[in-house]
């Protein structure tokens, strides 16, 4: 931890606007991807093409692509039991994003599965661990934008941590707050680009901040919601669930499955175009991601979403929490 009045904790003050020396970054963050403390992860190890580090030796030239510009893709997974879950899906949005931005990859998916598995491995974990895997364009020869100066790549890093979701987040919920940023385009840049240009999505996140919310809500260019800045969206109206209709917001392999499990359970789902104004006159409404899973949202812009207790979400999460077991029965 960084000692007080260093640039790092100025900047977090800034950005969080309520840090007090009693009140230190740990201890404040509440949202989706809020996990229980785990000594364990201090001493995990790191894999960096090919080679594994330990978390503290663990680094990457200041040359790299994705530190440079953002040039990179990126995925997230859990593993279960054992079982890294729903990884075709994982591997198959990796390999279009890295297609999307013409990144060749020099291996198959069945390798960096087995790089996957070996940094699982060298870490001794089975159960409750969140896996992230960066895969950048390379080394620079220079910093630029242009490609042709990569000497070196793509680079691959795994990290695999021991994180487990804090109840707090299902029991208490999340408060979003609509961000004027908006998500942009497909010929802006793709919403479904699972890249390292993650900066509106951040300055969308810090306006939530700011407001006192704990996420942002994102609109698309027309207006409709679309999406949260690290989750998916939806909403619940008369027994109804409502979710983007996919244009403007991340292929989420959770709001895949969630809309998998509607369909298998009966549980009317439409994909469609709704605005604010129906958000605030719904019965509930929740968020997705693969860390988090499904998580209540209980305010939205100041406005109280309490009307059915989440009922219809909770059945939801049983039910994805079936796909997950079943999942794990398969091995896949």
């Amino acid at each position: 931890m960084p000692p007080y009045g260093s640039l790092y904790e100025k900047t977090l003050l800034i950005i969080v606007g309520r840090a007090t020396r009693k009140q230190y970054l740990p201890f404040m963050i509440h949202g989706t991807h809020n996990a229980l403390a785990d000594d364990r992860n201090k001493d995990v190890q790191i894999l960096v093409n090919g080679v594994l580090y330990p978390r503290n030796e663990a680094k990457i030239s200041v040359f790299d692509s994705g530190y440079l510009v953002g040039d990179g893709v990126w995925e997230a997974l859990r593993l279960h039991k054992g079982v890294l879950v729903f990884l075709n899906e994982h591997l198959n949005r990796l390999w279009e994003g890295a297609a999307a931005i013409k990144m060749d990859l020099p291996f198959t998916k069945e390798e960096l599965t087995a790089e996957i598995r070996r940094t699982l491995d060298a870490n001794q974990m089975f159960d409750h661990v969140h896996v992230r895997v960066m895969v950048t364009r390379g080394i620079k020869k220079t910093p630029s934008q242009d490609p042709r100066l990569t000497l070196t790549g793509p680079n691959v890093v795994i990290i695999a941590e021991h994180k487990q979701a804090a109840p707090e987040s299902t029991k208490k919920g999340i408060r979003l707050h609509t961000s004027t940023i908006r998500r942009g385009a497909p010929d802006y840049l793709d919403p479904r680009l699972n890249c390292h240009s993650k900066l509106h999505e951040v300055q969308a996140l810090i306006q939530a901040l700011e407001a006192g919310a704990d996420e942002a809500l994102m609109l698309d260019t027309h207006g409709f919601v679309a999406t949260c800045n690290a989750t998916n969206f939806f909403m619940v109206k008369n027994g109804e669930v409502w979710t983007s209709t996919g244009q403007y917001c991340m292929n989420g392999i959770t709001r895949a499955k969630v809309l998998e499990a509607c369909a298998r359970f009966d549980i009317i789902c439409k994909e469609k175009n709704f605005s604010l104004y129906d958000v605030y006159s719904a019965d509930e409404a929740f968020v997705t991601g693969s860390f988090g899973g499904l998580t209540p949202v209980v305010e939205i812009d100041g406005r109280p979403v309490t009307r059915d207790a989440h009922q219809l979400t909770n059945q939801l999460r049983k039910h994805y929490q079936f796909l997950i077991e079943e999942a794990v029965q398969h091995g896949q």
